[in-house]
């Protein structure tokens, strides 16, 4: 028997400020299920239609699944959060990506019919389980991913360097600046009250404070403080902390619905989902990944670049994102991309940043009525990228 592919809305979408990873980082006394906790209470506050029996599954990327964020953290939330039970969870991995493979999953199984309501996010807390933590990689690993330098994100980035010379370091510094400007705006401006749910956490002396601003942001950068950073992948190198994404805690997660449970609900939908894509590519330059992503989701929507209001990319790295807007056609200024700043200045953990790029979106959705189509699109580790394209439901 066939069926038609049900449409698929984004409800709400929701984050925790980012904080740095580190005994210096806002959440270095918080667990990560703790992180995760208070957005699943922020969602069903903000949407009351929605009861926690009607949430079907609860999906969260989750890139190290070891020590408290193992256990399948997606079946813990639910039952940390006070809602019982009846609700089922996973954990998926696909490194940076995880978190936008669980919205991509979530999306699938409401789309085939197997589901009406679902929450989708990520969380890494990098500060208690950093990057690599307890790994045990093939004694092959190395050779079928090409060098040792694959298991090295900022060599991944410099090796972009090296494949692309046009890319300068001059250039990264350049694009890293102006997400920093862009994302102080953007906050100055009240850009991220909607979506960021304030977080109680322990201070080192024990006393208890509620933080509600991501910490990672530099708005004091400048292109002279940024040409003296060193360059810790290489010598000489092009790659710094000021043109890198950030190691970060954070958590993001969105509510998804079928059409026919929103209008049952009579809950205001923000967005459509359109396609998807993921792709894999040469694990040593890894960023490049969302260019064939991205491709295949715009192929399989019938759309081109052009036809892309909106563009949220995760910017691991400034060279990969630079990569990226060439290959697009898009000018690194273009004002369609990440307007609001991206992982640059926001940071980046891990399996949280996919989500936030939804909320992001759903954001300036909001705020651009005109817009008709988004994407949201970012590299993975070892070579990958996913890319999903939404549609505007919050038009004039």
């Amino acid at each position: 028997m066939s069926r038609r592919s049900r449409e698929v809305f984004v409800i709400d979408a929701v984050r925790t400020p980012f904080g740095r990873a580190g005994e210096k980082g806002i959440f270095w006394r918080t667990r990560a299920e703790d992180l995760c906790v208070p957005l699943v209470k922020a969602l069903l506050d903000r949407n009351p239609t929605v009861k926690p029996s009607m949430i079907e599954d609860s999906l969260w990327g989750v890139t190290n699944q070891v020590k408290e964020q193992g256990g399948t953290l997606g079946r813990m939330v639910p039952m940390l959060a006070d809602l019982g039970w009846e609700i089922p969870g996973c954990s998926i991995d696909r490194m940076c990506a995880g978190g936008l493979t669980a919205i991509g999953f979530g999306v699938s199984y409401i789309a085939s019919g197997m589901a009406d309501c679902l929450i989708a996010g990520g969380i890494e807390h990098m500060g208690h389980l950093p990057m690599g933590f307890m790994r045990d990689p093939h004694p092959r690993a190395e050779e079928v991913m090409g060098d040792s330098s694959a298991f090295n994100m900022g060599m991944t980035a410099e090796n972009i360097h090296d494949k692309f010379p046009e890319i300068t370091k001059e250039m990264a510094d350049a694009y890293a600046l102006d997400c920093q400007q862009k994302a102080d705006k953007a906050i100055k401006t009240g850009k991220m009250k909607d979506m960021v749910v304030p977080i109680e956490v322990e201070l080192e002396d024990g006393a208890r404070i509620i933080v509600d601003k991501d910490q990672q942001p530099r708005p004091e950068t400048s292109m002279e403080a940024l040409a003296k950073l060193r360059t810790p992948f290489r010598e000489n190198g092009r790659v710094t902390a000021g043109n890198s994404a950030g190691l970060n805690d954070g958590a993001s997660v969105v509510l998804l619905m079928s059409r026919e449970k929103a209008e049952e609900l009579k809950v205001v939908p923000k967005m459509r989902w359109v396609s998807s894509g993921v792709a894999s590519v040469d694990p040593r330059i890894m960023g490049i990944a969302p260019v064939p992503a991205t491709e295949k989701a715009l192929a399989r929507a019938g759309l081109s670049i052009l036809d892309i209001d909106i563009v949220e990319i995760n910017e691991a790295f400034a060279v990969q994102a630079l990569y990226c807007l060439d290959k697009w056609g898009l000018s690194v200024n273009d004002p369609k991309v990440n307007k609001w700043g991206g992982s640059l200045a926001y940071g980046h953990p891990l399996a949280a940043s996919g989500p936030r790029l939804v909320a992001f979106l759903t954001g300036l959705f909001k705020e651009n009525p005109k817009a008709r189509y988004g994407l949201t699109t970012m590299c993975v580790g070892r070579g990958q990228g996913y890319a999903i394209i939404w549609e505007n439901l919050l038009t004039n």
